[in-house]
């Protein structure tokens, strides 16, 4: 699902640490929604009841563990979160390609990365994954046995990655950041010269990052079923997105390439001037996006083409909206970070990767408790935000995951 994450930018000078406060605060943000959306989706209104475990379709990646204490507004909270949170992750995580590029050339930035992404990754896939789904098959009702839990795992259709699906998707990306920087040298310094003027008109960036995302989003939208995913082995990613997440990290390496805290991203400019204004177009579009998504799924829905459009279309200006009124109040009113934040954005990065453990393990404990869905979605996330944070403090005493994280 993420980034908001502290491998993905590069080293930058300490006196820009000013103008990088507001991306900082930004991608710690993102990292917390990420933590709560997997901490209430035990208690989702309308979470699927467990089945076996093999049994299609295998609705227990998305949900570990179901809880019959359900609450309401986190059906809400999840489906305004799935409006916008992945993309504008992959839009962070590309602001600071333009600058490594740039330091390290197009060889020495991708080798950085797939130390930062893949070696993450295989950790996540071969021992954090099957950690955070033991509850679930204990809940599927599999023997309390390891060795069974093994062979059952084994025989599944794919390997599931969890959260970290995120990380093989951003390591294609940065590859075709790599590449395009390797043919056309003078393309990402242009990118840089064109988005340098969203400081002043961030209204024609936010219309053209929409139109972009609705050419890449709402044909596929049409083509594949409501949902689909890709899986071969332990690569997953939500295949109607893809062209949509690439467009927002495409968009985050423009922004960037214009410089970190300029264009766009400068907290003096009008996007950060004009916040307030920022916070009232994602209103009718949410509102506009649950109503087609509550048509699509009512007992008579109008045709699949209409729905598709719509819904897509919805869906992007959704997501664009939100993101960028996101970015508008955290430009606007950041300006620095005390020794909390500085600490949360060090390690947000291995929050993300650990913090699934965290939330399953922590609603299978709770399961027998009758605290009802609002307080335990509280106490889950609060519980896995910590122990996440309190865990990747330890990994970073490492030498080695010290670097990656």
């Amino acid at each position: 699902m993420h980034a908001p994450l502290k491998s993905l930018e590069t080293v930058v000078p300490a006196d820009a640490s000013a103008r990088n406060a507001p991306i900082g605060a930004v991608r710690a943000f993102l990292t917390l929604l990420v933590i709560a959306h997997h901490a209430v989706l035990t208690y989702h209104p309308y979470a699927p009841a467990p089945k076996a475990f093999a049994a299609p379709p295998i609705l227990w990646t998305a949900f570990p563990v179901v809880d019959l204490q359900r609450f309401g507004g986190f059906g809400l909270l999840t489906l305004v979160n799935d409006l916008f949170f992945m993309s504008l992750m992959f839009l962070v995580s590309g602001l600071f390609v333009a600058e490594s590029l740039k330091a390290k050339g197009p060889g020495g930035f991708l080798k950085g990365r797939a130390l930062r992404l893949g070696v993450p990754f295989v950790f996540g896939v071969g021992l954090l994954a099957p950690m955070a789904y033991y509850p679930a098959w204990l809940q599927s009702g599999g023997a309390p046995s390891l060795a069974a839990y093994a062979q059952a795992w084994i025989r599944l259709p794919f390997w599931p990655s969890g959260p970290a699906w995120f990380l093989w998707v951003l390591l294609v990306f940065a590859a075709v950041a790599a590449a395009l920087d390797r043919l056309f040298p003078k393309f990402v310094p242009a990118l840089g010269r064109w988005t340098q003027d969203a400081a002043r008109r961030p209204g024609r960036a936010f219309l053209v990052l929409l139109a972009a995302s609705a050419l890449a989003y709402v044909p596929l939208n049409m083509a594949l079923p409501f949902g689909h995913w890709t899986t071969v082995g332990p690569f997953l990613v939500q295949t109607g997105r893809i062209g949509h997440y690439l467009v927002y990290f495409l968009t985050g390496l423009a922004f960037g390439a214009a410089g970190v805290g300029q264009g766009l991203t400068d907290p003096q400019g009008a996007l950060a001037r004009r916040w307030w204004a920022w916070q009232i177009l994602p209103v009718p579009a949410v509102v506009a996006a649950v109503a087609v998504f509550v048509v699509a799924f009512s007992p008579h829905p109008p045709p699949k083409p209409v729905v598709d459009v719509a819904g897509g279309l919805a869906f992007v200006l959704a997501c664009a909206s939100l993101s960028f009124a996101v970015l508008a109040v955290f430009l606007r009113f950041v300006r620095e970070t005390g020794p909390i934040g500085r600490s949360l954005q060090a390690n947000a990065y291995g929050m993300y990767l650990t913090h699934y453990v965290f939330t399953a393990w922590l609603s299978w404990l709770l399961l027998p408790q009758a605290w009802g869905g609002l307080a335990k979605g509280l106490a889950v996330f609060g519980g896995a935000a910590a122990l996440s944070w309190l865990t990747t403090m330890a990994l970073r005493r490492m030498p080695l995951l010290g670097r990656i994280l």
